[in-house]
């Protein structure tokens, strides 16, 4: 009778030992490395903007998805997946590295090709997310496109008789994109994959 007593007691105290841990955001976490120390560091990513080109394709078309993703926690490094879904299913994914950088260079800029070849006719809706554990705000981590992709077969009119091409943008309302002159768009830097 006592050596179950005992063992009950064992096993509860390891259950709230463990369970304790987790509440308070432990162990099944992954953490950054902090410069504080601890492991820690203040994580906050957000996604400010999402815009797909074309809006209206046939299937076998490229569609060009480009991502704006700020980074205002602390400095401390970690990494995020950055991934593009399409009705729900990851059609583009990458791993990026944030945390490094002073005030100013707190935004990174993705951008994927989606090759269409092999999917289905139909409505797409675009989302972008990018995802890191113990992030301070996750309900930005993520934003959808309000406008459907329509995707075609080859020679089949588009509804309305609209044409291939077209962009739709989400933003987060918070976010004010900085003006680009117009010079600065239309030439690329040297280096850049211009001249």
């Amino acid at each position: 009778m006592l050596r179950r007593l005992l063992t009950l007691g064992f096993v509860a105290a390891c259950a709230l030992l463990l369970w304790g841990d987790q509440a308070r955001g432990g162990s099944r976490h992954i953490r950054p490395i902090g410069m504080d120390g601890d492991g820690g560091g203040y994580v906050n990513i957000i996604v400010r903007e999402v815009k797909v080109a074309p809006i209206r394709a046939r299937i076998g078309d490229a569609i060009t998805i480009e991502m704006v993703v700020e980074d205002v926690g602390d400095l401390a490094p970690f990494n995020a997946d950055v991934d593009v879904y399409a009705n729900g299913k990851v059609v583009a994914r990458k791993l990026a590295t944030y945390g490094y950088g002073g005030d100013g260079g707190r935004i990174q800029r993705h951008t994927f090709r989606w090759d269409t070849h092999g999917c289905q006719p139909g409505e797409y809706r675009i989302r972008g997310e990018a995802f890191v554990w113990n992030d301070a705000s996750p309900f930005d981590n993520d934003l959808a496109v309000p406008q459907p992709l329509i995707l075609l077969p080859p020679g089949m009119p588009f509804p309305g008789g609209a044409k291939d091409g077209g962009e739709a943008i989400a933003r987060d309302p918070r976010y004010k994109p900085a003006a680009r002159a117009p010079a600065e768009e239309a030439t690329p830097s040297p280096g850049m994959g211009g001249y």
